[in-house]
Formats: C-alpha cells, structure tokens, sequence
C-alpha cells in the first residue's frame, strides 16, 4: 500500500529522516512511536502531501482514500452530529447530487443515487454519527448542539469523530487519547481494533498500542525501523538489540537490579486485592522492558517528604460543585500514609472537580472536612501548564522556590528532566507541551510533597518520559490520588480504585481489566439497541426508493445474479482461508524467504480486495430482491 525508498527529509537545519526505507501493507495496524521531535507527525505530513521529500520515493496506491485528524479547532453554528457526517465526503456528494435530482424530478437518476446511499450505508450514517459522539463522551442531547457551543477539548473530540467517519482506505492518528478520559480510550481501542483499513498510530500510550497495532514503526536518530508484534515485544526486541554495546549492557544490568529490588519490596508486602494483584503483573512486566530504557536521558526521584501524616485528611459527608449545584454528594473518603488511588469513570462524572476539592481549588457545599497541619499537596493539572511565566526559563522557575540552593544542584535536578545546558536558560514561551509538563513536575517533585494529586500527568509526555515517571511514583513514599487515561500507570502505581458514578464516590472492588470489560460490555448492549433502529431506517428507506424505482427491477435477474455471487464468494472464502494456513508457517518470517511472504501477502491482499467487493455487490443485490420481494407480498 506505501512504500518508501532513500527518503530523506529535513526541517530546518534538522535532519528528520535520512536514506528511510519501509513498507506499510494494506490492512495493517501500525504504531509510530519515537522520543518527541523524532519526526513522527512529520512522516504524516509527507503520507498527507503537505511536505516533501528532500531525497527518494515514496509510493502510494493510487485511489487511496485517506482520513486523518485535523489539528485546527473547527468554529461555526454547525450542529455537532452534521459536521461529523460531513466527515464521510462520498455520502455528502451523493446527498449533493440526489437533492439536485429530486429538484429536476430525474426518476433514473434518483433510483441510482438511492442505490448508491444503500452501498455505501448513507441511510444509517446519522446512527453511526451518534455512536461516534457516544463512545467519545458526547452526551445524547448535546449533538445537535453547535460546534462553537464545545471548548477546546470537546472540539478536538469532534475532529476525531469527523476523521472516523471517513470510509477510509488508510487512517492517520496522531496521539488521539490526548484529549480523551480512559473510558473513551477504551472505547476508541475497542473502535480501532475492527477498523478494516490501514491504521498508523502515533501514541505514546504503552496499553493502547499494545492492545490495538500489529507492527511498530521507531523512528530515532534520522532512521525508521519497523518491528512485528505490539509496543512491548518492540521493547524486548529494541532492548535485546541494545544489550550488544558494552556500555548500553551495564546500564540495563543496574536497571534491571532497580526494578528487580523494587518489585521484590512490594511483593512482600501487597495485598491479595485485585489491584495489588494487577500491579504485581505489570511490574513483572516491566522488569522485563527495562532494559530497553537504560540509556533514557530522564532519571529522577521523588525527595523525601517532612513528615508523613496518617491520616493526611479525611472527608466526611461532603458535597462538591459549582454555584451550589452539587456534582458529587455524601462523601466519605480517608487518605491514609502510603496510599495510591486511582479515579476511575466517564468524563464529566466528577473525578477533575475532587482532585480539585483535595487540593483546595473548591470548597465543600456542606459536610466536613479535616486536614492534618503537616499536609503538604503537590497537584498537577493541565492548569499547570498554563501558570508557567512563559517570559522566564526553567532555572528562574526553579530559584523562585528553591531559595539559596547552588546553581549547580539546580542545573543537575532539572538535567534529570531533560533540560541540560542550554534548555535551562531557555524560555518557557518557547516549549512544546511535553516540555512545559516535564518542568511542572519538576517543580512540584523539588518541593517535597506528601501528598501528590495528580489529574492526567502524562498528557504530551513521550514514552521515556512516562517510563520515569512511572519508576518514580513507584517509589514514592506519600500517599497519591490519580486521575489518567494511561492504563499502564494507573496499573503499575496504583494499590485501590474508586469510581465516580452517578454522584457517588465508592470504591472499586476489582481492576482495570475488568472495568475494561463492564464498559465494553454496556456499549455492545447499546450498539445493539442502535443497530435495531438503523435497521429499520434502513427498511423505510428502502421501501421508499423501491416504490419510485420497482417498474425498473426485475426479480428473476436478481435472484441468477445473487447464486452467481453466493458461488463467488465460496470459492474466494475458500482461497482465504488456504493463504491464512500458508501465512501462519513460521519459515515465511525468516529472512531468506522474505520475496515468497511478500508473495503471499500480495496474493491475500487481491483475494481480500476481491471479496470485499463480491460482499458489496452481493449485499446490494441482496437489498434490491428482499424490497421487491416484500413490495410484491404486500
């Protein structure tokens, strides 16, 4: 489907790609993953035709129909659920063309073009909007409302479910669970993974690749390197390769002694709860990656908190809110020493609105709430971000709360966060988002915090980065409540769950991956409920063209028509599944029968193509004869 031949490719003075070769097969799932700055948005931007090529070839099939997100927050009085139908540019040219028809009462060509709606599913395209909009968050009665009625982030929401509408051939996201909860990042994953066409994924997400991309795609030091399996075989792989340099070989021995150390100290003292159990999986899991992040440029710890009080405050029947409107209501929550909480439920539930309340940003509607005199909260909001004077450089951040500490410590703290030489006397106004979010941590992590409220930390953070992150909550020794879309922090730093849900904060008794279950569970019963009433649109629809249209048809023909298809589709059916035992012969990965793989894949890819297009023709003739046929009974 692409492919890429000595590509080269600069910004500015930097060298993004040089002498780049890849293939991207059709139907394929690939995950993009590289340090920021790597090149991985720009390689969409050479896939889109908005940049080229300083040297080589890139080809791509020709009539690819390719959808990706757009980055510009879109403005105007367009209802939500319009502008993400427009998002399917086919269906609105034949909506474009049949009203014209209808206007000119051309009965052949509005025959046509209602055929052509049935092919391509343009009657149940406002349903499939509406599931869209759902499993991003939307709520049912705020579709209808306009664009500019959204902030920011809902926006981008809206751009996301604009791009999946698109019937595309080839589908571009770049870091799409950025401005999504984790309940609709799993919906989202659940979405991707029966995606029919070619996916390539930016993320920085370790579960969403894992669980959604067949094949990754590193891109370091100007070189693109593709890779088979998910994000954490690529680790093990990259890590194994890595070992072969003496030097990168000592550095993974001292982090695997780290990680071996920690995980034995929270072995002996977990609990048999579910979400010890979870944590203890995915620090065995990363023992076994760490390796493959020896050599990371960021390295740093939590400090030593004072004291730590026990309890550090305790809330008793409270409600929260905003203009005495209460969001969450009769709480009763303790936050002893040592505790790690994460916050789980759907975005706008209230998890924001009681970090919030712990931090003292709200105050409580009514109820009580009792702090300890030695509490010390380090919050982190994508607030945050925003508080940092953009006018001054990392170092003034730092003297500011640091007092009469010695350059030198400072320069060597903010090293570990990735500003070295230079970056610390750079000004804030010039950061990117990972930047400015490294320099908020490290700015809460100096002040020695015992309690530490973190909302969604990892926004704009690379992998190396989260994998700091994630080594450092592990050893802090205060007590933590986290709200992230990010499953494998919440799994790996957190010992209990609470829900949020209808108003009331309660504790969550299992772990994530069943709370993964429940909620693709609720939205198979909802697509269920969806699929009755897209259905029967569907039938009145049909019904509707067949009255206007059925001196045109002919049953007979239709019925040879459906058996010649039905015997095509058997003999195609039967050619798949003899390529599906041929591919899974595990001589065809290795190197020296690369050229008869490729052979094969090329081979499948027709079949596929075939079928689908048999499948397509069958199901319209199949349409055509089940309205006829019900026309002629009544």
């Amino acid at each position: 489907m692409i492919t890429a031949e000595g590509i080269a490719l600069r910004r500015g003075e930097k060298i993004l790609f040089q002498n780049a070769r890849f293939t991207f097969h059709a139907r394929n799932k690939i995950g993009i993953t590289g340090s920021n700055g790597s090149g991985k948005s720009s390689l969409f931007s050479l896939l889109l035709g908005e940049m080229q090529a300083d040297a080589g070839t890139l080809g791509v099939q020709p009539g690819l129909v390719i959808s990706h997100v757009a980055q510009e927050l879109p403005r105007g009085t367009r209802r939500a659920i319009d502008y993400v139908i427009d998002g399917d540019v086919e269906l609105r040219e034949v909506q474009r063309k049949l009203k014209l028809a209808e206007e000119q009462s051309d009965s052949d060509q509005i025959g046509i073009l209602h055929e052509h709606l049935g092919a391509i599913n343009g009657y149940s395209a406002e349903a499939r909007a509406n599931q869209l909009l759902d499993g991003l968050g939307f709520k049912i009665e705020d579709v209808i409302n306009p664009v500019d009625y959204f902030s920011g982030g809902w926006r981008m929401r809206l751009n996301l479910a604009r791009a999946l509408m698109c019937r595309s051939d080839l589908l571009l996201l770049d870091e799409p669970t950025n401005h999504l909860d984790l309940d609709a990042v799993i919906w989202l994953e659940s979405w991707l993974k029966h995606f029919p066409g070619t996916l390539l994924l930016i993320s920085h997400d370790r579960s969403f690749l894992d669980n959604v991309v067949q094949t990754i795609c590193f891109i370091d030091g100007g070189s693109l390197k593709t890779y088979k399996g998910n994000y954490s075989a690529f680790e093990v792989q990259r890590a194994s390769h890595l070992a072969q340099e003496k030097a990168s070989y000592t550095k993974q021995q001292r982090e695997i002694e780290h990680m071996k150390s920690f995980v034995e100290r929270f072995r002996a003292k977990a609990s048999k709860a579910r979400q010890a159990q979870s944590r203890m999986k995915q620090l065995a899991k990363l023992e076994l990656i760490a390796p493959a992040h020896a050599q990371s440029v960021f390295r740093f710890e939590f400090r030593e908190p004072v004291s730590k009080p026990d309890p550090a405050l305790v809330v008793t029947d409270v409600s929260i809110g905003y203009d005495e409107k209460s969001i969450l209501e009769n709480i009763r929550f303790e936050l002893r020493s040592g505790a790690r909480i994460g916050l789980l439920g759907r975005n706008g539930a209230g998890k924001s609105t009681f970090i919030r309340f712990l931090a003292g940003q709200i105050k409580a509607i009514k109820g009580e709430v009792a702090k300890s005199k030695d509490l010390a909260i380090g919050y982190f909001e994508q607030n945050s971000l925003d508080q940092l004077r953009e006018d001054e450089n990392p170092l003034q951040h730092l003297v500011r709360i640091a007092g009469y500490t010695k350059e030198q410590e400072l320069r060597s703290y903010l090293g570990s966060f990735g500003f070295m030489g230079d970056d610390v006397f750079r000004e804030v106004g010039l950061f990117s988002g990972g930047e400015r979010s490294r320099l908020a941590l490290a700015l809460i992590i100096w002040q020695k915090p015992n309690v530490l409220l973190l909302d969604e930390p990892t926004n704009h953070l690379d992998m190396e980065m989260r994998y700091a992150l994630t080594r450092a909550l592990q050893s802090f020794e205060g007590s933590m409540v986290l709200v992230s879309h990010d499953r494998s922090l919440l799994t790996a730093v957190c010992d209990q769950l609470y829900l949020i849900h209808g108003g009331v904060l309660s504790e969550f008794d299992s772990d994530l991956e069943d709370y993964s279950n429940q909620l693709l569970a609720k939205t198979s019963s909802s697509d269920s409920g969806s699929s009755k009433l897209i259905a029967s649109r569907k039938q009145r629809r049909r019904e509707e063209a067949d009255e206007r249209n059925r001196q045109a048809a002919f049953k007979k023909p239709l019925i040879d028509k459906l058996k010649s298809l039905e015997t095509q589709l058997n003999r195609l059916q039967g050619e798949t599944a003899g390529l599906e035992e041929t591919l899974a012969q595990t001589y065809l990965y290795e190197e020296c029968a690369k050229d008869e793989l490729l052979g094969y894949l090329h081979e499948q890819a027709i079949v596929s193509k075939d079928m689908m297009r048999a499948e397509e023709e069958w199901l319209t003739v199949s349409t055509k004869l089940e309205a006829f046929t019900e026309t002629d009974a009544s």
